[in-house]
Protein backbone atom coordinates (compact mmCIF):
# COMPACT_ATOMS: atom_id res chain seq x y z
CA UNK A 1 0.00 0.00 0.00
CA UNK A 2 1.22 3.51 -0.87
CA UNK A 3 1.38 5.56 2.32
CA UNK A 4 3.05 8.85 1.40
CA UNK A 5 3.02 11.44 -1.38
CA UNK A 6 6.58 10.73 -2.55
CA UNK A 7 5.86 7.02 -2.96
CA UNK A 8 2.71 7.86 -4.91
CA UNK A 9 4.68 10.13 -7.23
CA UNK A 10 7.25 7.37 -7.83
CA UNK A 11 4.47 4.86 -8.51
CA UNK A 12 2.79 7.16 -11.04
CA UNK A 13 6.12 7.91 -12.72
CA UNK A 14 6.91 4.20 -13.07
CA UNK A 15 3.41 3.53 -14.38
CA UNK A 16 3.79 6.22 -17.03
CA UNK A 17 7.17 4.85 -18.13
CA UNK A 18 6.10 1.19 -18.39
CA UNK A 19 2.53 1.44 -19.71
CA UNK A 20 2.18 2.56 -23.34
CA UNK A 21 -0.89 4.78 -23.62
CA UNK A 22 -2.60 6.62 -26.45
CA UNK A 23 -3.86 10.15 -25.83
CA UNK A 24 -7.13 11.10 -27.49
CA UNK A 25 -8.31 14.68 -27.96
CA UNK A 26 -12.02 14.00 -28.26
CA UNK A 27 -15.44 15.50 -27.85
CA UNK A 28 -15.58 16.92 -31.39
CA UNK A 29 -18.22 15.55 -31.21
CA UNK A 30 -18.51 13.05 -28.36
CA UNK A 31 -20.80 11.00 -30.63
CA UNK A 32 -17.81 9.99 -32.77
CA UNK A 33 -15.36 9.88 -29.86
CA UNK A 34 -17.44 7.01 -28.46
CA UNK A 35 -16.65 5.15 -31.69
CA UNK A 36 -12.91 5.67 -31.23
CA UNK A 37 -13.10 4.20 -27.74
CA UNK A 38 -15.21 1.25 -28.88
CA UNK A 39 -13.12 0.42 -31.96
CA UNK A 40 -9.79 0.65 -30.14
CA UNK A 41 -10.91 -1.59 -27.30
CA UNK A 42 -12.48 -4.13 -29.66
CA UNK A 43 -9.29 -4.32 -31.72
CA UNK A 44 -7.05 -4.79 -28.69
CA UNK A 45 -9.32 -7.51 -27.35
CA UNK A 46 -9.43 -9.19 -30.77
CA UNK A 47 -5.65 -9.18 -31.15
CA UNK A 48 -4.58 -9.97 -27.57
CA UNK A 49 -7.58 -11.96 -26.36
CA UNK A 50 -8.72 -12.53 -22.81
CA UNK A 51 -9.61 -9.44 -20.81
CA UNK A 52 -7.20 -7.13 -22.64
CA UNK A 53 -8.33 -3.61 -23.46
CA UNK A 54 -6.72 -0.43 -24.78
CA UNK A 55 -4.84 1.88 -22.44
CA UNK A 56 -6.25 5.28 -23.35
CA UNK A 57 -6.03 8.80 -21.99
CA UNK A 58 -9.03 10.84 -23.15
CA UNK A 59 -9.38 14.61 -22.95
CA UNK A 60 -12.91 15.50 -24.05
CA UNK A 61 -13.45 19.16 -24.91
CA UNK A 62 -16.60 21.28 -24.69
CA UNK A 63 -17.52 21.15 -28.38
CA UNK A 64 -19.63 24.31 -28.18
CA UNK A 65 -16.49 26.41 -27.72
CA UNK A 66 -14.74 24.64 -30.60
CA UNK A 67 -17.69 25.22 -32.96
CA UNK A 68 -17.85 28.90 -32.01
CA UNK A 69 -14.15 29.42 -32.71
CA UNK A 70 -14.41 27.53 -36.02
CA UNK A 71 -17.25 29.80 -37.16
CA UNK A 72 -15.21 32.84 -36.12
CA UNK A 73 -12.20 31.40 -38.03
CA UNK A 74 -10.04 31.62 -34.91
CA UNK A 75 -7.77 28.83 -36.09
CA UNK A 76 -4.69 30.11 -34.26
CA UNK A 77 -6.63 30.04 -31.00
CA UNK A 78 -7.91 26.55 -31.78
CA UNK A 79 -4.34 25.42 -32.40
CA UNK A 80 -3.35 26.80 -29.00
CA UNK A 81 -6.23 25.02 -27.25
CA UNK A 82 -5.54 21.65 -28.83
CA UNK A 83 -1.79 22.13 -28.39
CA UNK A 84 -2.23 22.75 -24.67
CA UNK A 85 -4.35 19.61 -24.39
CA UNK A 86 -1.75 17.55 -26.30
CA UNK A 87 0.93 18.73 -23.86
CA UNK A 88 -1.22 17.64 -20.91
CA UNK A 89 -1.73 14.21 -22.47
CA UNK A 90 2.00 13.85 -23.14
CA UNK A 91 2.83 14.86 -19.56
CA UNK A 92 0.29 12.32 -18.32
CA UNK A 93 2.10 9.54 -20.16
CA UNK A 94 0.67 9.40 -23.69
CA UNK A 95 3.18 7.97 -26.15
CA UNK A 96 1.20 9.25 -29.14
CA UNK A 97 -1.70 11.66 -29.60
CA UNK A 98 -4.76 11.59 -31.84
CA UNK A 99 -7.06 14.50 -32.71
CA UNK A 100 -10.38 12.68 -33.02
CA UNK A 101 -11.79 14.80 -35.83
CA UNK A 102 -10.86 15.54 -39.43
CA UNK A 103 -11.61 19.27 -39.41
CA UNK A 104 -9.23 20.09 -36.58
CA UNK A 105 -6.35 18.56 -38.53
CA UNK A 106 -6.26 22.01 -40.10
CA UNK A 107 -4.11 22.84 -37.03
CA UNK A 108 -2.39 19.43 -36.73
CA UNK A 109 1.08 20.76 -37.51
CA UNK A 110 0.71 23.42 -34.83
CA UNK A 111 -0.27 20.76 -32.30
CA UNK A 112 2.61 18.47 -33.33
CA UNK A 113 5.08 21.33 -32.85
CA UNK A 114 4.09 21.54 -29.17
CA UNK A 115 4.82 17.91 -28.26
CA UNK A 116 7.71 15.45 -28.54
CA UNK A 117 5.58 12.32 -29.06
CA UNK A 118 4.06 11.65 -32.50
CA UNK A 119 0.69 13.00 -33.53
CA UNK A 120 -0.95 10.27 -35.61
CA UNK A 121 -2.41 12.29 -38.47
CA UNK A 122 -5.80 11.13 -39.77
CA UNK A 123 -5.04 12.37 -43.30
CA UNK A 124 -1.76 10.45 -43.53
CA UNK A 125 -3.19 7.14 -42.33
CA UNK A 126 -6.21 7.55 -44.62
CA UNK A 127 -3.83 8.20 -47.52
CA UNK A 128 -2.00 4.97 -46.63
CA UNK A 129 -5.29 3.05 -46.85
CA UNK A 130 -6.10 4.62 -50.22
CA UNK A 131 -2.65 3.85 -51.60
CA UNK A 132 -2.89 0.20 -50.49
CA UNK A 133 -6.03 -0.06 -52.62
CA UNK A 134 -4.48 1.75 -55.57
CA UNK A 135 -6.80 4.76 -55.29
CA UNK A 136 -5.35 7.82 -57.01
CA UNK A 137 -8.47 10.01 -57.11
CA UNK A 138 -10.73 10.19 -54.05
CA UNK A 139 -13.93 12.05 -53.29
CA UNK A 140 -14.03 13.91 -49.98
CA UNK A 141 -17.07 14.47 -47.77
CA UNK A 142 -16.77 16.48 -44.57
CA UNK A 143 -17.48 19.84 -43.04
CA UNK A 144 -17.15 22.87 -45.31
CA UNK A 145 -13.86 23.64 -43.52
CA UNK A 146 -12.53 20.20 -44.46
CA UNK A 147 -13.84 20.22 -48.01
CA UNK A 148 -13.08 23.82 -48.94
CA UNK A 149 -10.11 25.11 -46.92
CA UNK A 150 -7.51 23.15 -48.89
CA UNK A 151 -5.49 21.57 -46.06
CA UNK A 152 -6.84 18.09 -46.82
CA UNK A 153 -6.12 18.41 -50.54
CA UNK A 154 -2.59 19.70 -49.94
CA UNK A 155 -1.62 16.89 -47.59
CA UNK A 156 -3.19 14.21 -49.79
CA UNK A 157 -1.33 15.62 -52.79
CA UNK A 158 1.95 14.88 -50.98
CA UNK A 159 0.85 11.24 -51.02
CA UNK A 160 0.09 11.40 -54.75
CA UNK A 161 -3.69 11.41 -54.29
CA UNK A 162 -6.01 13.87 -56.00
CA UNK A 163 -9.07 15.02 -54.05
CA UNK A 164 -12.40 16.07 -55.51
CA UNK A 165 -15.31 17.49 -53.52
CA UNK A 166 -19.03 17.86 -54.28
CA UNK A 167 -19.34 20.15 -57.27
CA UNK A 168 -22.27 22.28 -56.15
CA UNK A 169 -22.21 24.59 -53.15
CA UNK A 170 -25.71 23.36 -52.35
CA UNK A 171 -24.41 19.82 -51.90
CA UNK A 172 -21.45 20.99 -49.81
CA UNK A 173 -23.80 23.01 -47.60
CA UNK A 174 -26.05 19.97 -47.25
CA UNK A 175 -23.18 17.74 -46.09
CA UNK A 176 -22.03 20.40 -43.62
CA UNK A 177 -25.55 20.82 -42.23
CA UNK A 178 -26.12 17.08 -41.87
CA UNK A 179 -22.91 16.84 -39.86
CA UNK A 180 -23.40 19.80 -37.51
CA UNK A 181 -27.18 20.05 -37.23
CA UNK A 182 -27.90 16.33 -37.11
CA UNK A 183 -25.09 13.84 -36.55
CA UNK A 184 -23.21 15.90 -33.93
CA UNK A 185 -26.51 16.12 -32.04
CA UNK A 186 -27.28 12.40 -32.32
CA UNK A 187 -29.96 12.87 -35.00
CA UNK A 188 -30.10 10.29 -37.80
CA UNK A 189 -32.50 10.81 -40.71
CA UNK A 190 -33.19 8.49 -43.63
CA UNK A 191 -33.60 11.43 -46.00
CA UNK A 192 -30.14 12.72 -45.02
CA UNK A 193 -28.63 9.29 -45.65
CA UNK A 194 -30.26 9.24 -49.09
CA UNK A 195 -28.95 12.74 -49.85
CA UNK A 196 -25.41 11.72 -48.91
CA UNK A 197 -25.68 8.58 -51.03
CA UNK A 198 -26.70 10.68 -54.05
CA UNK A 199 -23.69 12.96 -53.47
CA UNK A 200 -21.42 9.91 -53.23
CA UNK A 201 -22.70 8.67 -56.59
CA UNK A 202 -22.09 12.09 -58.14
CA UNK A 203 -18.47 11.99 -56.96
CA UNK A 204 -18.01 8.50 -58.39
CA UNK A 205 -19.42 9.61 -61.74
CA UNK A 206 -16.82 12.40 -61.79
CA UNK A 207 -13.99 9.90 -61.37
CA UNK A 208 -13.64 9.21 -57.64
CA UNK A 209 -12.25 5.70 -57.16
CA UNK A 210 -12.92 5.89 -53.44
CA UNK A 211 -14.88 8.17 -51.11
CA UNK A 212 -13.30 9.53 -47.93
CA UNK A 213 -15.80 9.90 -45.10
CA UNK A 214 -13.78 12.90 -43.97
CA UNK A 215 -15.78 13.65 -40.87
CA UNK A 216 -15.72 11.24 -37.95
CA UNK A 217 -19.52 11.53 -37.64
CA UNK A 218 -20.29 10.45 -41.21
CA UNK A 219 -19.70 6.71 -40.56
CA UNK A 220 -22.53 6.94 -38.02
CA UNK A 221 -24.89 7.32 -41.00
CA UNK A 222 -23.00 5.86 -43.97
CA UNK A 223 -21.67 2.35 -43.47
CA UNK A 224 -18.30 1.72 -45.02
CA UNK A 225 -18.04 -0.59 -48.01
CA UNK A 226 -15.37 -1.25 -50.59
CA UNK A 227 -15.48 2.33 -51.85
CA UNK A 228 -16.21 4.25 -48.64
CA UNK A 229 -13.23 4.95 -46.36
CA UNK A 230 -14.21 5.29 -42.71
CA UNK A 231 -11.63 7.72 -41.31
CA UNK A 232 -12.72 7.04 -37.72
CA UNK A 233 -11.96 3.34 -38.05
CA UNK A 234 -8.76 3.91 -40.04
CA UNK A 235 -7.49 6.38 -37.43
CA UNK A 236 -8.40 4.14 -34.49
CA UNK A 237 -6.74 1.15 -36.15
CA UNK A 238 -3.54 3.16 -36.64
CA UNK A 239 -3.58 4.05 -32.95
CA UNK A 240 -3.92 0.40 -31.94
CA UNK A 241 -1.12 -0.61 -34.32
CA UNK A 242 1.11 1.99 -32.64
CA UNK A 243 0.01 0.89 -29.17
CA UNK A 244 0.66 -2.80 -29.74
CA UNK A 245 3.95 -2.03 -31.40
CA UNK A 246 5.06 -0.43 -28.13
CA UNK A 247 4.16 -3.41 -25.97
Amino acid sequence: MITDTKSLEIFISELIQTNPMIGLIGGMSWESTVEYYRIMNELVKERLGGWHSAEILLYSVDFDEIVRLQREEEWDRLGEILGDIAVKLENAGAKAVLICTNTMHKVADDVQSRIKVPLINIIDVTADALKRDGVKTAGLLGTKFTMEDGFYQERMKKHGIEIIIPESEEDRNAVHSIIFDELCLGIFRDESKERLERIVEELKQRGAEGIILGCTELPLLLRSDGSLYDTTKIHAEAAVKFLLGKI
